[in-house]
């Protein structure tokens, strides 16, 4: 073989006879892969054997059934369906802070404003309402959340695929209303971390972050979070706040048909309002109350009487003025606490007995009168002398307008200025028995004249100022000269800009009530200058003192005892002879002064006892003017009808220098008080006043027979 001996070379042409019947096709068997192929040498390199054809399988007909097609492609389907599923949460997930640093936001701090007797006065914060703990609230209060919005709550993990199935059912048979099939959990997760909005990829990260909540918290701590995130409409944001909002009272106090409308309240805030949808609310209730007794979360009896008794909401009583005095607290905190992070407790001076009064004497007064004299709007404003405020209103109705006139609004004093103009001159020499002319007065063109219109010749300081003589008020200004006036009503306490010009004697500056008021106190204290407070202390929740005021806040005297004698005679003779006539309540020693703008724009009224100082605002928001409201007539009447509650049941208290006045200068309707038989003749001694004598009252009947209010 290998010297070429065997060695056959191709023969290509055919045998005799067979030349036309050869054929080169390749058959099935010489083909790549067929039998040709698979055939093989032997190991010694000869020929061999043919090998047999392998038997061919007969093919099925039919190929897979339908069913394994179908199965199949549906595995192909979830698959890629969970791939992609995973890609779109992956996707969203990438949208949310990182989850090692996800932590839960600070609830917003809530300030309790507290009235002086521990009574809550408003809540203020973007919550409406304080903290609580699951400890704190009953039992039911809880479960009755759990019922109606999260019945698996305890045995899902932040997701709960039946509730999930059970809405899509009954919102596809549209049973029961549309169904959200959302946690409390995801609920919270929607609280804390995203926007109201409903979207689909809202919804996938609301489900990521009830996982991780669910990880990194217990379920009470969830429960708990969510009953303090939750919004219950009307600004109230946790379940403490809605109780306050729609009871009055804490949430550690609902009952269970209390409980179970504010559960229901969650679904539709607006909508099942207890105080604007009684009946939508208390139908709502009861199926908190069904599924709670379903669920065995409160007795057969429990649900009876639940069901019994249904829930009222609280109604708001009167004007709602204690918000006033609760914006004046929020507008001073800053400067004693600075910025507020925790829930926090403010005592206030506020006293809701005079809180109440004063917003009763003034609405009441303006609904009787106030279409009739075309007023529309008042303020009112109490002191202890020593700055307390006891009560402040700020407006006719705090839910009609949140315009708080008794601190922010500016408006002209009118007479009620005139006793800066006084205690100037008395501070220069100039007594109560000074006599000085009233008669026309011009000063380079300007000619102020009295309300009446009349002149009364010769007349003393105390009884010009009694009846309130413009004449007499703006000699005295420019012969002290208005600069001086400026520093002594800005030595007594008022901030506002003055303008130190002839009509300042008129009170032609606009001022506050409550820096008026203010600025009086130091009358009734015996000199000494206030500055208004209105918070006592700063607490946290848990009692830790973050402010307490010291026990003197005062300016320090800024008026000697001999003027404080002078000025409160004056202005006591304002009850006695003058334009408060109708104000005195028997019994009392009282001073003060009206006011009003010589076109009946602004009408005032501030007075005081030894231990009260109250004044009243009435005009118009717009300016207009009133029809003939002066400091004698209505706010006089509103001023009188609240010192009259106020004082009841009082001891009266002496006016400071009291012991100085004339004994020809009665009380009015008061005789000797056998209270005061044995009084001292100290500085806080006060002498009973005697009769006037006939002299005196043959004088009066002359020119005060007939007085208009100023």
């Amino acid at each position: 073989m290998a010297n070429g001996r065997d060695r056959r070379e191709p023969v290509f042409d055919a045998p005799a006879g067979e030349a036309g019947g050869l054929d080169f096709r390749l058959s099935p068997e010489d083909r790549a892969g067929g039998t040709m192929a698979r055939r093989r040498a032997s190991s010694n390199g000869g020929d061999g054997p043919r090998r047999p054809a392998r038997p061919r399988k007969a093919k099925r007909k039919g190929g897979r059934s339908l069913f394994s097609k179908l199965v199949y492609a549906g595995l192909v389907l979830c698959l890629w369906g969970v791939i992609g599923v995973g890609g779109v949460v992956a996707y969203y997930a990438s949208q949310l802070p990182p989850i090692d640093q996800l932590t839960v936001p600070k609830r917003p701090p809530n300030i309790a404003i507290m009235a002086s007797d521990g009574s809550l006065l408003a809540n203020r914060g973007e919550t409406g309402g304080r903290t609580v703990t699951l400890k704190e609230l009953p039992p039911y209060l809880p479960k009755a959340f759990v019922a109606i919005e999260d019945r698996r709550f305890y045995d899902h993990f932040g997701i709960d695929p039946t509730g999930i199935a059970r809405a899509v059912y009954r919102n596809l048979a549209h049973k029961g209303g549309l169904q959200g099939g959302s946690t409390l959990t995801q609920q919270l997760a929607k609280n804390l971390f995203l926007t109201q909005e409903r979207t689909a990829s809202r919804k996938i990260q609301e489900a990521i972050l009830a996982l991780w909540l669910e990880r990194n918290y217990s379920k009470d701590q969830i429960l708990e979070l969510y009953l303090n995130r939750v919004y219950f409409g009307a600004g109230a944001y946790g379940v403490e706040a809605a109780a306050q909002r729609y009871y009055g009272k804490s949430a550690r106090n609902v009952s269970l048909s209390e409980a179970a409308v504010l559960a229901g309240l969650v679904q539709s805030p607006s909508r099942l309002a207890p105080n604007r949808n009684p009946e939508r609310a208390q139908a709502r209730a009861e199926l908190v109350i069904a599924a709670m007794n379903e669920l065995g979360f409160i007795t057969p009896g429990m649900t009876k009487t639940a069901l019994g008794a249904p829930a009222e909401p609280v109604r708001a009583n009167g004007a709602g003025s204690a918000n006033y005095a609760a914006d004046y607290v929020m507008d001073v905190l800053d400067d004693f606490v600075g910025n507020v992070e925790s829930d926090i407790v403010v005592s206030t001076t506020i006293e809701p007995s005079l809180q109440t009064t004063a917003e009763r004497v003034l609405v009441e007064e303006l609904d009787a009168k106030g279409q009739k004299f075309s007023v529309s709007q008042g303020a009112f404003v109490a002191l202890q002398p020593d700055g307390a405020v006891k009560a402040l209103v700020g407006g006719r109705n705090y839910e009609t307008s949140q315009f708080n006139r008794a601190t922010t609004a500016r408006r002209q004093p009118g007479s009620s200025f005139k006793p800066f103009v006084y205690l100037t001159a008395v501070e220069r020499g100039y007594t109560p028995d000074t006599v000085l002319e009233d008669g026309p007065v011009n000063f380079g063109g300007w000619a102020p004249k009295n309300y009446d219109r009349k002149y009364r010749g010769p007349i003393a300081l105390r009884d010009a100022l009694a009846l309130s003589l413009n004449t007499i008020a703006v000699k005295l200004n420019m012969e002290v000269g208005p600069k001086n006036v400026v520093q002594t009503a800005q030595r007594l306490g008022i901030s506002s800009p003055l303008q130190a010009n002839g009509s300042l004697a008129l009170g032609t500056s606009e001022v506050t009530p409550l820096e008026l008021v203010s600025a009086y106190a130091a009358f009734a204290n015996g000199g000494t200058g206030v500055v208004p407070y209105v918070i006592s202390q700063v607490k946290t929740t848990d009692g830790k003192l973050i402010y307490k005021r010291p026990g003197s806040g005062g300016l320090g005297r800024v008026i000697d005892a001999n003027a404080v004698a002078m000025m409160n005679e004056m202005m006591h003779n304002t009850f006695v002879v003058g334009t408060a006539r109708s104000a005195q309540v028997p019994g009392w020693a009282m001073a003060g002064k009206t006011g009003t703008t010589d076109d009946f724009k602004d009408a005032w009224f501030v007075g005081f006892t030894g231990n009260l100082v109250a004044g009243v605002w009435l005009g118009n928001d717009d300016g207009t003017l009133t029809k003939r409201v002066s400091g004698g007539n209505l706010p006089s009447e509103i001023w009188h009808n609240f010192m009259k509650v106020a004082l009841k049941d009082k001891q009266p208290v002496p006016l400071p220098g009291s012991e100085r006045f004339r004994d020809d200068v009665p009380v009015a309707n008061a005789g000797p008080d056998p209270r005061y038989a044995n009084a001292g003749t100290g500085d806080n001694a006060w002498i009973p006043p005697q009769p006037a004598p006939q002299r005196r009252a043959s004088r009066e009947k002359n020119f005060f027979e007939k007085l208009f209010g100023l």
